[in-house]
């Protein structure tokens, strides 16, 4: 069964290309179907994409990823996202947050 194209690729070149990328992503590549869905999963929690990562995280469990490599990804992104979220504009808050 082939997914609906969203409404927002419907009737545009850009968005013909955009579904021809996420397609092309989903092909044997490099990195097999578990590592490519534990990305999108993280990628669509940090975003805080409900559905996505509701999708991604099906689509991880069922191309082979355990519910403690899901729990470990998830882990890493909250560290990660935290640790960027501190440091994105390390000298702004320097300069007026810092103690002098």
């Amino acid at each position: 069964m082939t997914e609906e194209k969203p409404w927002y690729t419907k009737g545009s070149k850009i968005g013909d290309a955009l579904e021809n990328l996420k397609a092309s992503s989903n092909e044997e590549s490099f990195l097999d179907t578990k590592t490519k869905e534990l990305i999108k999963f993280a990628i669509a929690s940090v975003l805080r994409c409900q559905h996505c990562t509701h999708s991604h995280l099906k689509k991880a469990l069922a191309g082979g990823a355990s519910r403690q490599e899901i729990t470990e990804t998830l882990l890493i992104v909250a560290t990660q996202a935290a640790a960027t979220q501190t440091s994105w504009n390390k000298e702004v808050f320097e300069k007026y947050l810092a103690q002098k």
